[in-house]
């Protein structure tokens, strides 16, 4: 029997404890009254609060009202909108072909942001082409690891690469959450992970650049900081939920 390649990620310092304590904190979130009568409505919240977050991180930060009430017309912003708004969508395709979704993520957030041609398209190198593959075969079957370690894994290494030409960071975290959504972990997309991301955005960049270097420490720097941003995403359904039921 093969190895599983991610399994001795949680054999990092620290990794397993915070991977268990955020999956946790999620879970108590999942219990809000909120969520048994207005669930779409939370749903609809994170989703706009994660575009929102996303386009932020990319450069666009813009005003959640603004967004909300459909005055902000900055491309990355939107495409950001459209990735979100398509993920459920997306989810059974992802497990079974990531990297026709991937290619759909595109697409989605880098309409109007480069030439036609480009579009779905990513970039002409070898050695981007051969980790696309590696990351493919990890979301469709080849590991076991939880599902917040392999959106963890797939964010960062999209990251790195940056696959595709113009806001390849928005196609990155709506891949991340992908795993989360086709996983079951996530299914009603309730995780709004962007959002801490977001909120500890120097640690999101500098851990990004650590995980870049591929080494023990680097991982782990990206990985507390993935699971930091879900335990913020957590905390973040609660206020929805909050939220949702004082207008109710």
């Amino acid at each position: 029997m093969t190895a599983d390649p991610l399994a001795p990620l949680l054999a990092l310092a620290d990794i397993a404890p915070a991977v268990e304590r955020a999956r946790e904190r999620f879970d108590q979130a999942l219990g809000h009254r909120a969520l048994r009568r207005h669930g779409g409505q939370v749903a609809a919240e994170v989703s706009l609060r994660s575009a929102v977050a996303s386009a932020a991180l990319e450069g666009y930060a813009r005003e959640r009202e603004a967004v909300r009430a459909g005055t902000v017309t900055e491309p990355v912003v939107q495409g950001a909108l459209r990735v979100a708004g398509a993920l459920p969508g997306l989810s059974e395709l992802w497990p079974k072909a990531p990297r026709q979704a991937l290619a759909r993520l595109h697409v989605l957030a880098a309409r109007d942001v480069v030439g036609e041609a480009e579009l779905g398209r990513p970039v002409a190198d070898p050695v981007v082409a051969a980790r696309l593959d590696a990351l493919a075969g990890l979301v469709a079957g080849g590991t076991k690891v939880s599902p917040l370690v392999l959106a963890a894994v797939v964010h960062g290494e999209l990251l790195n690469l940056r696959p595709f030409a113009g806001p390849s960071g928005v196609v990155a975290r709506g891949a991340a959450r992908l795993v989360l959504l086709s996983s079951g972990l996530d299914p009603r997309g309730l995780l709004g992970v962007d959002v801490g991301h977001h909120e500890r955005e120097p640690e999101y960049v500098g851990s990004a650049g650590a995980f870049a270097t591929g080494t023990p420490d680097g991982l782990r720097s990206w990985l507390r900081h993935y699971m930091a941003a879900v335990e913020v995403g957590a905390d973040q359904l609660t206020a929805i939920g909050d939220e949702v039921l004082a207008a109710a």
